[in-house]
């Protein structure tokens, strides 16, 4: 026991001197290990999101883990009328999840840079970082996306990267691989069906 006792004593102490360096139990929680999100786009889906899920708020959030504010509209898409719900958060709208006609979730828009693939891709990210040359992977984005250029992963036929940047050609032809690496991830595409 007398070996054990300086320990002992010394515990409280070396306790004390980890509140004076920003020490809290809070800091041990797994959450704040990763940011306070764990939220992550997979091949199965976005979070809890997936292609069973119900395209209803209660759904969503759940799934979510009630990170965002969820408001929900409708809009027309390829000639058709679409629901969705945008999850906002600080007052920008950090992802947007469609639906499909069997009141599914079908499609999710990420624009949260909190919200990374399980492959450690996220927005910001370059084209360069992911391809050397778009041939095979990309083509020019459509509607909303007609300015940018759209990539596959190459991890997931379900995972698609929506790259912005420069390009001072015509907007029929896609942008150059020299133009393209210079491109940032603006978007990330989860779909429940593979036929995009």
């Amino acid at each position: 026991m007398k070996q054990l006792r300086p320990l002992l004593i010394g515990l409280p102490l070396l306790l004390a001197g980890c509140s004076s360096v920003g020490f809290s139990w809070s800091s041990l929680s797994p959450f704040h290990w990763f940011g306070g999100s764990n939220i992550q786009v997979t091949d199965t889906g976005v979070g809890g999101i997936n292609a069973a899920t119900p395209l209803n708020h209660d759904a969503l959030d759940k799934a979510l883990d009630g990170n965002y504010l969820l408001r929900n509209g409708m809009e027309t898409r390829n000639g058709g009328i679409v629901s969705f719900y945008q999850g906002v958060k600080n007052n920008e709208v950090k992802l947007t999840v469609y639906g499909s006609a069997a009141g599914r979730v079908a499609r999710v828009d990420v624009t949260d840079k909190a919200i990374a693939t399980q492959w450690g891709v996220s927005i910001g990210t370059g084209f360069s970082e992911l391809y050397s040359k778009a041939f095979g992977a990309c083509s020019r984005g459509t509607d909303e996306d007609r300015d940018t250029v759209v990539c596959s992963a190459a991890q997931s036929p379900h995972v698609s990267y929506v790259f912005s940047g420069i390009w001072h050609g015509p907007d029929e032809l896609m942008p150059s691989d020299d133009a393209l690496k210079n491109w940032q991830i603006s978007k990330i595409i989860w779909q429940a069906d593979t036929a995009k």
